[in-house]
């Protein structure tokens, strides 16, 4: 594999991102293309979709999960109750953290095509968003708009962008704020083998530091169906490829 290509798969470089002016955030060429005509057929229907978090790098996705799997970070239940990482086994942290958390490395928010949206016009100036369940359910604050979405979605209408954690397939939970472009993605993610994942993980431990590191490797036949392949049947049909 080309270094510059698997910088981008694995995020140790933003050489193939760029900035989405309105909200600060980086994404990649295509994905901030197809957003922007999303957007446009959004405003008219009353809603203002706005980029929470676009491309994420390794090292902030490092911070985030070495954070969960020392305590300094909240880790969750599957219901979202706190859990005490104290009285964990570092298999039950390992798949605690991945419940809510990408593996440094396997986010698709590494790649640039996959970012996390609100729709700004239901909230006041200054809303906290939390990006939970609640928010995004049909009675949430941004139900409708999602609900408008859905139906986008399923009219094969959104621009090439659809959900890929829309339902529970036993590990990542569901996240309706997640959206992703999927030419691009479904590229990346074909690169993005278990292989070439371990091989990651362990050229980056000694430098970089990431918990758990032993046993995401020993466990990865079982993480990577789980929490990191998105399947064929979630993907929308007729995408278009490089």
């Amino acid at each position: 594999m080309h270094r510059l290509i698997r910088d981008m798969l694995f995020g140790l470089t933003d050489a193939h991102v760029i900035l989405e002016p309105e909200s600060g955030q980086l994404m990649h060429p295509e994905a901030l293309s197809a957003f922007d005509q999303l957007r446009r057929d959004a405003r008219n229907a009353g809603f203002e979709p706005r980029v929470v978090s676009g491309f994420r790098g390794f090292e902030r996705q490092r911070m985030i999960w070495n954070a969960k799997a020392c305590g300094q970070r909240p880790l969750l239940d599957s219901s979202g109750k706190p859990l005490d990482v104290a009285q964990m086994s570092p298999d039950d942290i390992l798949f605690a953290i991945l419940r809510w958390s990408a593996l440094p490395g396997a986010s698709r928010h590494h790649w640039g095509t996959d970012f996390d949206v609100i729709d700004a016009a239901a909230v006041e100036e200054g809303y906290r968003v939390q990006l939970t369940p609640e928010e995004v359910a049909d009675d949430g604050v941004f139900g409708p708009f999602h609900r408008w979405l859905d139906e986008r979605i399923a009219a094969g209408e959104s621009r090439g962008l659809f959900r890929p954690y829309a339902v529970d397939r036993g590990g990542v939970a569901p996240e309706r704020w997640h959206l992703s472009y999927a030419p691009r993605a479904r590229e990346f993610q074909d690169l993005l083998t278990e292989q070439a994942l371990v091989e990651m993980i362990l050229s980056c431990e000694s430098d970089q530091g990431l918990s758990l590191s032993e046993c995401i490797c020993e466990r990865m036949p079982e993480i990577y169906p789980r929490f990191i392949a998105i399947p064929d049947s979630a993907y929308p049909t007729n995408i278009t490829r490089l």
